[in-house]
């Protein structure tokens, strides 16, 4: 039987290594897969549908199901995850010490609709009393002028969301303080370069975080895997067939970081950090699949709708492909 041929664009993680390699084929499909850095990926597959499947930032998948026909649908797989509490930060300049301080504010965020400001709005909105309409938002390029919001919005008013000059970066307007607070995925090159004018606002982010997931057992998503619909409609199989071949990846890369006789990665206390993993979040602490992620993609899809980028509340089994929802038992 000739295999179905697709494309898979999605960076090169140590979760997807076996499947990049070819150690790990998807029953029926032959892969090509793509690696690239995530901006790219979105871009690309949001603009201009290039790819068979890929990497999908959830926020703008979840926004691409509001179409009269959605080009995506989901796997229950989420190669991204990230507590992002370490990942707002404050211009010197604004005297911001706590978080009640980012009241009235002006914040930049690269894409109002990118996931980790989703998250990070949320947690702030429940854990701080911050909500999300509460300040003033500034979108573009965090290190190159002229980015845009990859998707059109159309925003309740009470948010306000106004793009930032055609030459300006948010990295240089927080360390100049031209905006008060950074939220965002990627670090800003001022946090390392001018690090007198640009701070986090959790200094202690990996306590925060970790007393975060003790309380709330959320290990925030950032990214799932998207099939273009018009191929799964086809071939309706590939979903699992793609479902199981991510997940014995996955379970590959656990052995391997359990491994003591020597460090597949480059980190001195790598032993020490699986261990504490292990301690604190299960033998299983990036979990794939529905059932184990329901209440993580619940709590992110009412941040979604209440921050005004999607028109009524999703349930989660509304992303994925339904054969992905459950599973045979022997």
């Amino acid at each position: 039987m000739q295999k179905l041929r697709l494309s898979l664009a999605c960076w090169d993680y140590d979760r997807v290594a076996a499947l990049r390699t070819g150690e790990v084929r998807a029953d029926g499909l032959e892969l090509v897969f793509l690696a690239q850095p995530v901006e790219e990926t979105f871009f690309r597959m949001l603009r201009h549908l290039e790819f068979d499947v890929a990497e999908m930032s959830l926020s703008s998948y979840a926004v691409s199901l509001a179409r009269k026909d959605p080009p995506f649908i989901a796997i229950p797989v989420f190669p991204s995850r990230f507590f992002r509490h370490s990942s707002i930060y404050v211009s010197a300049k604004s005297g911001i010490r706590r978080p009640a301080d980012l009241k009235g504010r002006r914040i930049g965020v690269p894409e109002y609709q990118m996931t980790a400001p989703v998250w990070i709005r949320g947690i702030l909105a429940d854990e701080y009393g911050v909500k999300a309409e509460q300040v003033q938002y500034l979108t573009g390029g965090e290190e190159q002028p002229g980015r845009e919001e990859k998707l059109k919005l159309s925003l309740p008013k009470k948010f306000r969301v106004r793009r930032i000059g055609p030459r300006q970066t948010l990295a240089r307007m927080l360390a100049e303080g031209e905006i008060d607070a950074l939220y965002t995925a990627r670090a800003p090159s001022t946090f390392r370069t001018r690090p007198r004018q640009v701070r986090r606002l959790f200094p202690d982010f990996q306590k925060v975080e970790l007393d975060y997931w003790r309380r709330t057992r959320i290990f925030p998503i950032m990214h799932t895997v998207v099939i273009r619909r018009e191929r799964y409609r086809a071939h309706p199989w590939i979903a699992q067939s793609l479902h199981k071949a991510f997940a014995e990846a996955q379970r590959r890369t656990y052995r391997s970081l359990g491994e003591t006789a020597a460090l597949k990665a480059m980190l001195p206390w790598l032993a020490a950090h699986v261990e504490e993993a292990r301690r604190e979040m299960g033998e299983n602490w990036w979990p794939y699949g529905y059932a184990p992620n329901r209440h993580v993609l619940e709590t992110f899809l009412r941040y979604h709708h209440e921050q005004g980028l999607s028109p009524r509340r999703l349930d989660p089994e509304q992303l994925f492909a339904p054969e992905t929802l459950e599973s045979h038992v022997i």
